[in-house]
């Protein structure tokens, strides 16, 4: 019987990686539930799961930049599975007997804020994939061309361009058919290229950072 100690050692995650799937996969699960609220930005009026979002945005931009593009692309492929379970497990839930004590108020809201239709889960699903990997494939094309700082204005540009991919697939798998789409593709895209060259490029370099400080912190004093 071969002992476990024979077996090959598994090929070790670096740390700021592991924490940066961490992170992804939780935001993964909490945008759906945040957008449940519209924030008002001053004259801007967007579903506050842009956040979380744009934070997906800038963790698969620095783990490209840190790590490749291959490595992104699975983060990438990863959050499917949160994302998924998130979905599935919510229905499951909204379906279970809801005990008579519960605080009514919460009792009425939960359905509300949880509950998604048909359309609006499989809108989630692709809109995710697509704008994510399109992300991923822009920061690294523009990644090649503008080097040092500049690498952050990719980031920008990366999340402009498939936050308005994002936006259309969304909306239009969604809610066409069921109301007007044009203004609310054009309000959503609008607050999406404002908050991305305002939150992105700090992000990308916070993350890069972050991602330093924790390879430090892991190193023996002596190394």
């Amino acid at each position: 019987m071969t002992r476990m100690t024979d077996a090959p050692a598994a090929p070790a995650i670096p740390r700021p990686l592991f924490m940066f799937a961490l992170l992804y996969g939780g935001m993964t699960c909490i945008a759906g539930v945040l957008g449940s609220k519209q924030v008002a930005l001053g004259p801007l009026a967007v579903e506050a799961g842009i956040f979380p979002f744009l934070l997906l945005v800038a963790l698969s931009s620095a783990v490209a930049r840190l790590y490749g593009k291959a490595t992104a692309n699975r983060l990438v492929r990863f959050g499917f599975v949160p994302l998924v379970t998130a979905i599935v497990l919510s229905f499951i839930v909204i379906q279970l007997p809801t005990d008579e004590g519960m605080y009514p108020p919460a009792k009425e809201a939960f359905p509300i804020i949880l509950g998604q239709s048909w359309r609006l889960m499989v809108a989630g699903i692709v809109a995710y994939g697509v704008s994510m990997s399109l992300n991923v494939y822009i920061f690294t094309r523009l990644a090649k061309l503008w080097t040092g700082r500049l690498t952050l204005l990719s980031g920008a540009v990366a999340s402009i361009l498939s936050q308005i991919v994002d936006t259309l697939i969304f909306i239009t798998v969604a809610f066409y058919g069921v109301r007007p789409i044009g203004e609310l593709i054009l309000g959503q895209a609008l607050a999406k290229i404002v908050l991305s060259i305002i939150l992105v490029p700090p992000l990308i370099a916070f993350f890069g950072w972050l991602a330093g400080e924790i390879e430090h912190q892991g190193k023996p004093e002596n190394a």
